[in-house]
């Protein structure tokens, strides 16, 4: 998913909360209410659109799906890896910018998340005034690997396609005593001729080959 390269002020976020009401005391609620209430704070006041604010459950990956936000920002007082889980899920086909807000340190718990994807682990730092800041360098660094895995990808297509005409430059030079030189330019005609890509070409004579054995 290739977003804007300036964080944009209609920029739609989804929310993960980890933390859960259940069996929770007073004191831990107190405290998740005021993490809320500072990102919703800080998310609101630097022009985002809060599209949803999710659970960490199993339908994670679905929602995230139907909602298709250009951000995912997940609250985690302390281990993560469970929704973690479900975000790989759900960003594996759509990549997307995650910022992991925690009060966790452990090194275990940083890798998981490197591992699953989040592009900015920020440790006890869910302050409003800090939200825009961090989003605008995890948006940043997010369209800067994209670009990277883009470059890579259309690389190894190149080599691909340039390893596909080879063999079939093979094929017509073998069974048409063609030099190399012409085996390609015969190459190219049929191409241009049937509007198709060198490699697409490529392809096709070697399908024949390997019908004809």
């Amino acid at each position: 998913m290739k977003l804007p390269s300036k964080v944009q002020r209609t920029l739609r976020i989804v929310v993960v909360n980890t933390a859960s009401s259940d069996a929770a005391d007073e004191a831990t609620l107190a405290a998740q209410a005021r993490r809320n209430t500072a990102l919703r704070i800080g998310l609101l006041e630097s022009g985002y659109d809060i599209v949803a604010s999710l659970p960490a459950d199993i339908f994670l990956p679905e929602r995230i799906a139907q909602i298709q936000p250009d951000m995912i920002i997940i609250d985690s007082e302390s281990d993560a890896r469970d929704v973690l889980e479900h975000i790989v899920i759900a960003t594996r086909d759509e990549p997307r910018p995650i910022v992991l807000f925690t009060d966790d340190q452990t090194s275990s718990s940083m890798d998981a998340a490197i591992e699953a994807g989040v592009t900015a682990y920020i440790v006890a730092g869910l302050q409003a005034e800090r939200v825009k800041p961090v989003l605008d360098v995890a948006m940043k660094r997010f369209n800067r690997e994209q670009k990277l895995l883009d470059e890579l990808s259309d690389t190894r297509r190149q080599l691909a396609d340039r390893k596909l005409i080879e063999r079939a430059k093979g094929v017509l030079m073998a069974r048409n005593r063609l030099t190399e030189e012409e085996a390609y330019q015969r190459l190219r005609s049929m191409a241009m001729n049937k509007k198709l890509k060198l490699a697409e070409v490529a392809q096709r004579i070697l399908d024949v080959e390997d019908l004809l054995g």
